[in-house]
């Protein structure tokens, strides 16, 4: 008996050693994340176990990273097929599994310092399998801070596109590019980012490169780009009746009941009935190197197809800026501009008599105001519900910007009121003035007294992707309240406005009384411009390109009253309900007694 036990007891020993000393599981990334993920509460709509077959299409997406033939993953994705939570998947797989130096790269470096706290830092948490193999970022180790982080066999660097010198800083083998159209076009003056970050991975045979993003315009998105260069790997669903596989496409969808048409026999399904089947992704080229996959919402178990028609309506009466980006961050799909630019005579044919100095839809006024060696132009636009716009008044003040007298003209025009058809008066809420000239400490010295009325100093800024109003700052000599303008990004707004044909959001709307300034030479000025696609060093980018003998101060000053309303951040809608008030008169916006559309235009901004 002693001798039989002590045979049971050794075996029962030898056989947790071999636990030890035996190679773990061969698990995939979603083999990985069904065992081993826990989503956090504050990160998701579900907390609790990973489940892959919540969204079954994320599991090719992810095991691809374990395919040793393949190098790169491309997915070009609309909003709510849980992307992020893709990649944070491979990152714990890799950090658990298969340690490796790791690179995740966001837009800008606000973004991934967000990524790490919000996202990343809960997973860590929250996964029983990853608690305790990466320290805390506040704790004394400085070997893991928010953007940089060691775990036994590797580390994970969390970077901005825009930060050229933590994409060069060491060797990587696994490369996650998240959000890469949203990328500038240069990592400061070093080149383009994605490739900056792409060089640090030649060292591995191993290396695996994922890029991920929603798309923005045709011909320019790099996710696109990307995608062409892929086996282009679609979601594809049988259909309930004949069992044909097909994507889920938008022409297929039926409005009046929410189904969609099979595109060989015909048949109309619900969402549950088509979401029922067993989907796979079909690939439209061979290339086992790169493998590229395409998803729209509609193959979403969070979206609701019902809701994505409802938000398609919307942004179709929204207007063009709406519906370009319901169709990037919905379909997942670029979108195609119209044209290139606008035709000066269709403006000419638009105009309008308006028998008063301020039509009825409009609720506030903005300026733009640019800054020339012999002259100041202005313009003061007026805004309605949906941004329509209505162009109130153009005009030159001669004069040498260096003398006082002609920033004395100036005042006394931003100053002063305008009527509408019953008599009541309003001013200007917001005014730009672009300070990047020759006069730049006169335009300081201009706004800083008067950034009690709203009127900012602003500094434009070229190149695509920019936010059309950055961050403020007093980061100047005299401590001025300063916002960058990202311009390219204006006039594309402006072109897109100009291309609506009916009257409501977005549309343009100018008068024909000579007095108010918009004549030819005034339109001439805002189509002075053309967007042409042109190639940067290989890479294909936007550039505006003014035709030859025009001047471009009246795109300019439009552009700068655009900032000022995107500065002053109403609420357009609630301002329509709220009853008119003659309380725009002169620095109605900050004095007087408290009204409810005062409280309303206030919204967004504090001086």
């Amino acid at each position: 008996m002693a001798v039989s036990r002590n045979k049971n007891e050794l075996y029962r020993l030898f056989r947790e050693c071999a636990k030890v000393v035996s190679p773990p599981p061969d698990l995939t990334v979603s083999q990985w994340a069904d065992l081993y993920r826990r989503l956090s509460p504050e990160s998701s709509a579900e907390p609790g176990q990973w489940r892959t077959d919540r969204a079954p299409y994320q599991r090719e997406i992810m095991d691809a990273v374990n395919d040793p033939l393949v190098e790169t993953v491309v997915v070009m994705t609309s909003a709510q097929v849980g992307k992020t939570e893709i990649l944070l998947n491979i990152i714990g797989y890799h950090i658990d599994y298969d340690p490796a130096p790791i690179m995740v790269i966001l837009p800008t470096l606000v973004m991934a310092q967000s990524f790490s706290k919000d996202r990343l830092a809960p997973m860590l948490r929250d996964s029983p399998a990853l608690q305790g193999k990466v320290a805390d970022a506040r704790s004394r180790d400085s070997g893991n801070t928010v953007l940089h982080k060691t775990f036994p066999g590797g580390h994970i660097t969390i970077v901005g596109a825009n930060s050229p010198s933590s994409l060069a800083s060491r060797p990587i083998r696994i490369l996650l590019a998240d959000e890469v159209d949203r990328f500038p076009a240069s990592a400061g003056t070093e080149g383009d980012p994605l490739t900056l970050a792409e060089k640090r991975t030649t060292t591995f045979w191993n290396r695996k490169k994922v890029y991920v993003s929603t798309p923005t315009i045709k011909g320019v998105s790099r996710i696109e780009a990307a995608f062409l260069g892929s086996s282009q790997e679609e979601w594809c669903l049988p259909c309930p009746t004949c069992g044909e596989y097909q994507p889920l496409t938008w022409a297929q969808i039926r409005f009046e009941d929410a189904t969609m048409e099979c595109i060989k026999c015909g048949a109309r399904h619900g969402e549950f009935e088509w979401k029922a089947g067993q989907g796979k992704w079909i690939a439209k080229e061979h290339n086992p190197r790169i493998r590229g996959f395409h998803l729209n919402e509609l193959a979403s178990p969070w979206k609701r197809w019902t809701k994505i028609i409802e938000e398609f309506l919307e942004a179709k009466r929204g207007g063009p800026e709406q519906l370009k980006a319901w169709v990037n961050t919905t379909l997942g799909e670029t979108w195609e501009e119209e044209g290139e630019g606008v035709e000066t005579h269709d403006l000419m044919k638009r105009r309008e008599t308006y028998d008063c100095e301020v039509p009825e839809g409009v609720l506030l006024l903005t300026a733009g105001v640019d800054v020339q060696d012999d002259r100041l132009e202005v313009e003061v636009v007026g805004w309605g519900v949906g941004k329509e716009s209505w162009g109130i008044e153009y005009r030159a003040i001669y004069g040498d910007p260096g003398q006082q007298a002609v920033w004395q003209q100036l005042d006394e025009f931003l100053n002063r009121t305008w009527k509408y058809v019953d008599g009541t008066a309003i001013g200007i809420a917001c005014a730009c003035i672009d300070s990047g000239g020759h006069f730049t400490q006169q335009v300081y010295d201009f706004c800083k007294p008067r950034e009690h009325r709203r009127i900012f100093a602003i500094k434009g800024q070229g190149g695509a992707g920019l936010p059309l109003v950055g961050r403020a700052t007093r980061n100047n000599r005299k401590r001025v309240l300063l916002f960058p303008v990202g311009v390219d990004t204006g006039k594309e707004l402006i072109m897109s406005r100009l291309k609506v044909e009916e009257e409501g959001p977005g549309y343009c709307h100018f008068p024909r009384e000579p007095e108010k300034g918009y004549d030819q030479a005034y339109f001439d000025g805002l189509t002075s411009e053309k967007r042409v696609l042109r190639y940067h060093k290989g890479r294909p980018r936007f550039e505006w390109i003014k035709r030859p003998g025009t001047r471009n101060e009246p795109l300019d000053c439009r552009n700068y009253a655009t900032a000022a309303l995107e500065i002053l951040n109403p609420n357009l809608e609630a301002l329509a309900k709220a009853p008119k008030k003659d309380y725009y008169k002169q620095n109605a916006p900050m004095t007087g007694a408290p009204s409810r559309r005062r409280r309303i235009l206030s919204r967004g901004i504090s001086v």
